[in-house]
C-alpha cells in the first residue's frame, strides 16, 4: 500500500482515536494517533447588520465550526440560513453574539425549506450580547444541542 497515491486510498469511516495519522513536521513524517490531534477551532468573523441575507451553505462557509457575530448599525433584522443538513451529517456549528446585540437586534438562524431546527421549521433568534448557540446535524435536520443567553 506504501506505493499508493493519497488520492487512491479508500476513506476511513468512524474513527475512534486509536487509528494513526501521517503528518509531516519540520520536513519529517511522523505518525501520531488521531485522539493526539488539538482541537484547532478557528472563529469566522462575521459583520452583520439590518436587511442582510446570508447563505451558510455558500462554498466560503464549508468548513466552518464557530461563527462570531459583530452587529453593525442600527435596529434591524438579519437571516442566517443554514447549511442542508442533509450533506452535512454530524457538523456542529456555533454562533455567538458580541457586545453589539440588543433585543432590537436580531439575527435569525433559518433551516433551508422541508428542514428543522428542533423539529421547528422556525427560526432561532439571536437577540441579546454575548449569546451563544451550537447545533448538530443528524443528515436530517438541525438540533440544539447547547446554548447560552
Amino acid at each position: 500500500m506504501a506505493n499508493l497515491k493519497i488520492s487512491e486510498l479508500t476513506l476511513a469511516n468512524n474513527p475512534i482515536g486509536d487509528e494513526l495519522l501521517v503528518v509531516v513536521q519540520d520536513t519529517t513524517t511522523k505518525k501520531m494517533k488521531i485522539n493526539q490531534v488539538l482541537n484547532h477551532i478557528q472563529p469566522t468573523s462575521l459583520t452583520v447588520s439590518d436587511g442582510q441575507t446570508i447563505n451558510l451553505q455558500d462554498e466560503e462557509y464549508d468548513d466552518v465550526e464557530m461563527i462570531r457575530l459583530h452587529w453593525e448599525g442600527g435596529n434591524g433584522t438579519v437571516v442566517l440560513n443554514l447549511p442542508d443538513a442533509t450533506v452535512n451529517v454530524n457538523r456542529i456549528i456555533r454562533f455567538i453574539s458580541n457586545g453589539g446585540f440588543q433585543a432590537a437586534t436580531k439575527v435569525h438562524l433559518t433551516p433551508i425549506s422541508g428542514q428543522t431546527i428542533d423539529g421547528s421549521v422556525n427560526f432561532y433568534n439571536i437577540n441579546k450580547s454575548y449569546e451563544g448557540i451550537q447545533l448538530w446535524s443528524d443528515g436530517l435536520e438541525w438540533f440544539i444541542i447547547q446554548k447560552k443567553a
